[in-house]
């Protein structure tokens, strides 16, 4: 037995599994994103309702852990309550103890099967959602595929001669092999991958279950260390609730260890063959996580502001100093360069401006929009100096490109501040308006108008990209998702309209601020994608003579 080989073989494989892990999850956060980030937003909502959101969005992202940043962002600012971003993720963990069952069940014509299916969905369709859906099968039949793979490289190591003994030391030394699963499962960034990598030792018989139940118990501790280590830098309220998951999984694992150190715990009423005896004591840790945890999130949400204080938080509106350079007017390329980055502070500012509208809408903080208004001054000024800037530029050629590109970039600036326009004189007031007549959207309406909000924001940053690279499949991109858009809002139009045919109060009571807020973002969104248009023109394909 060529060992180098079967080593090469079992980490190709083990990489093709980390690979279709991230890509499922890319897909799903790409297609179903705005959804996702809806649910788990939900901040005034039960402890159960709470762990059942996680544990689903768990089971469609197959990642604790992108749920874990996704509400440690959210609780930083103030749409997630601690014990609530506690209960998500406890039920975030479980969820992810299903999709291993999940994908456990392996019959041979499923993985092309699903090869076939998501290849016609991504080649054939022209709908992205669907290609993002195509994306997430392909990549659920790659984990299959790794999986078997990976059955295939280890057999070779049943007749290794020193595999006996290494096994032996590990069952008889749990604590050890504990360890090694933690920092193995950090290392990888992924617990699902790990517990799939283990039930698939076992399986070829190379893991009895005493040694996989030690794995199992490590790889559940890692897969906490990975979000608090990915939060260490964040804010107090997000680093709360990655540290209190990690004391409840960390703290139930050791005792589990410690059980297993003491007592023979039988794997036999678990499952037939040691490989689902992992798998099933994986489910079982994270479904006796959760009934213990989950009545003691309050209680922990206390611990936890004891042990991570608020430091001194710096001044939310404090805003960065222009990138405007006078020492670069003599050199058009690099004033323009300077431009840009100027373009990409005010851009920010805006981002900051239309980032909390929605919040604004439920509660119409004056607060908040006292910060907002204020902002809009520095967008204002932004917008000036830019033009002011652009202005004095000393080009080559006055209508050379680098002249076109100036005029370009001042349009950018007064599209941007249009943006703002919109945000304090339509938004804000329509949100104020909401709060003085006291009225609620119906539930689908309030959906539907969260949903155009994220998308907007989320073309805020593409139109970003697109003026940072001038790329052209970017800005195609970011001219197909203006579509997108305006068709959902034309359908989110047509269904409040059903909704006032068929009498529904609430669509009634908010049928002028529904309308208003759905015209303002897809303003919003055509401006934000004009960027895309002078990008489109100067790399067009040169007509053939």
């Amino acid at each position: 037995m060529n060992v180098y080989l079967v080593l090469i073989n079992i980490a190709g494989a083990v990489t093709l599994l980390l690979w279709a892990t991230r890509m499922v999850r890319t897909g799903m956060e790409r297609s179903q994103k705005a959804v996702l980030h809806r649910l788990l937003s939900q901040g005034k909502r039960g402890h159960i309702k709470s762990a059942a959101l996680g544990g689903f969005v768990a089971i469609l992202l197959q990642s604790s852990t992108a749920v874990a940043l996704i509400a440690a962002g959210f609780a930083a600012s103030g749409k997630l309550t601690l014990s609530a971003g506690l209960a998500t993720m406890l039920g975030a963990d479980l969820g992810s103890a299903v999709v291993v069952q999940l994908l456990s069940v392996n019959p041979a014509w499923l993985m092309p099967l699903l090869m076939i299916a998501g290849g016609l969905m991504f080649f054939r369709s022209q709908n992205r959602d669907i290609r993002q859906a195509g994306r997430i099968v392909i990549g659920i039949a790659l984990i299959l595929m790794s999986l078997r793979l990976i059955g295939e490289a280890t057999a070779p190591l049943r007749e290794a001669p020193l595999l006996p003994d290494v096994v032996a030391y590990l069952a008889g030394d749990p604590f050890t092999a504990f360890l090694l699963a933690a920092i193995f499962t950090w290392i990888i960034h992924s617990s699902v991958a790990f517990v799939l990598l283990v039930a698939t030792f076992a399986m070829q018989g190379l893991v009895p279950f005493e040694l996989g139940a030690a794995l199992v118990l490590g790889a559940n501790m890692g897969s906490s260390i990975i979000a608090f280590m990915l939060t260490r830098a964040g804010t107090a309220a997000a680093r709360r609730i990655t540290l209190g998951n990690f004391i409840f999984r960390a703290s139930l694992a050791v005792v589990g260890l410690g059980l297993l150190w003491l007592s023979h715990l039988p794997g036999t009423w678990l499952g037939p063959d040691a490989a689902r005896q992992i798998i099933n004591f994986h489910l079982l840790f994270n479904v006796v996580l959760l009934l213990i945890a989950l009545p003691l999130t309050t209680p922990m949400a206390r611990l936890t502001l004891r042990l991570v204080r608020a430091g001194p938080e710096r001044e939310q509106l404090l805003v960065p100093p222009s990138r405007l350079d006078d020492r670069l007017i003599e050199q058009p390329a690099l004033a323009l360069a300077s431009a840009k980055r100027e373009l990409l502070r005010m851009a920010e500012i805006v981002e900051r401006m239309l980032q909390p509208v929605m919040e604004l809408y439920e509660s119409a903080d004056p607060e908040k929009i006292r910060e907002i208004k204020q902002l809009e001054h520095a967008v204002n000024a932004a917008q000036s100096d830019i033009k002011l800037y652009l202005s004095r530029i000393r080009y080559a050629h006055p209508n050379g490109p680098e002249a076109l590109r100036g005029q370009e970039l001042a349009q950018l600036a007064i599209n941007l501040e249009y943006v703002g326009d919109a945000v304090v004189k339509t938004l804000v007031k329509l949100a104020e308006t909401r709060a003085e007549q006291k009225v609620k959207f119906s539930p689908a309406g309030w959906r539907e108008l969260n949903d155009l909000h994220y998308r907007v924001v989320e073309n805020l940053h593409l139109a970003l990209n697109v003026l940072m690279s001038d790329d052209r499949a970017s800005a195609e991109l970011l001219l197909e998702q203006k579509a997108s858009l305006g068709h959902a809002g034309r359908a989110s139009a047509t269904e409040h309209l059903v909704r006032l045919r068929e009498g529904a109060q609430r669509s009634i009571a908010t049928s002028d601020l529904h309308l208003e807020t759905v015209r303002a973002l897809k303003n919003i969104n055509s401006l934000l994608a004009s960027v895309a248009y002078p990008v489109l023109q100067r790399t067009e394909d040169p007509q053939p003579q």
